[in-house]
Order: C-alpha cells, then sequence, then structure tokens
C-alpha cells in the first residue's frame, strides 16, 4: 500500500466521524427544553411523504413585527402517538406542554424544531375571556 491509500485510509474514519458529529448536533442534539402554555389552536395528523403531527398554540400577548402587532404563536410538533392523541382532544382548551428544541428538524420527526414530549396540565379556557366590549 503507498503512502496515498495509507493518507486515504487514515483520512476516511476521521471526516466520517466529522460528518457524523455535525450530523448528531444539527439534528439530534437537544439546544434546549422548556414548558410553553397557550390555547391550542389546531393539532392535525398532516403530511405527503411523512405523516407527523403538528400543532399551534396561541400565547396571550402580542409581538411586534414588520406589519404592526400579531399574536404570540407557538408552532410544535409531537412525534409520540399517545401524546398526539391526547391533544387530539384539547383544541380551544388551555394546555401546558413540555418541548425539546433543536436546532434543525427532521422530516420524519415534524416541521418544527419544538417538539413536544409531554403534556403538564390542561384547562378548559373561560368563556368571560372572550365578551365583547
Amino acid at each position: 500500500m503507498g503512502t496515498v491509500g495509507k493518507t486515504i485510509g487514515c483520512l476516511t474514519p476521521i471526516v466520517l466521524l466529522i460528518v457524523a458529529g455535525w450530523f448528531y448536533f444539527q439534528y439530534c442534539f437537544v439546544r434546549s427544553e422548556g414548558v410553553d402554555t397557550g390555547e391550542l389552536n389546531y393539532f392535525a395528523y398532516q403530511g405527503v411523504v411523512f405523516k407527523t403531527y403538528e400543532g399551534k398554540l396561541i400565547q396571550t400577548g402580542f409581538q411586534r413585527n414588520a406589519t404592526g402587532a400579531q399574536s404570540n404563536e407557538f408552532r410544535f410538533s409531537v412525534d409520540n402517538s399517545a401524546i398526539a392523541d391526547s391533544l387530539m382532544h384539547c383544541t380551544g382548551k388551555q394546555v401546558e406542554l413540555h418541548y425539546r428544541k433543536y436546532t434543525k428538524a427532521l422530516p420524519w420527526r415534524g416541521e418544527s424544531v419544538y417538539v413536544v414530549d409531554s403534556i403538564w396540565s390542561v384547562k378548559n379556557v373561560s368563556p368571560s375571556m372572550y365578551k365583547s366590549f
């Protein structure tokens, strides 16, 4: 075996380790964990190739953007079918969800980098919140 073969033989595992490490930190490493609370606006099982559970919480308060003010939204994915089944019955309710945040989304895990892994609480929304003035 020549020097070129030895060089390739030594560099191949190093390159593979670098690529594996990059993939892990982009798609598998949990950057942060937290809890978010809001009214579950919608929750759906969707997708063309990869069917995933996707949802959106509407949080109290408003955020500023370039076009003015809009409601705070928390878009998330769920990769556990038992949790997804529970959330299907919670639309319109106040929910408290625990999530993991990744750097990038995987198509089979969901569209969002936020992946809900547990439901902490579910409360009915008070009708008095929607009184007209």
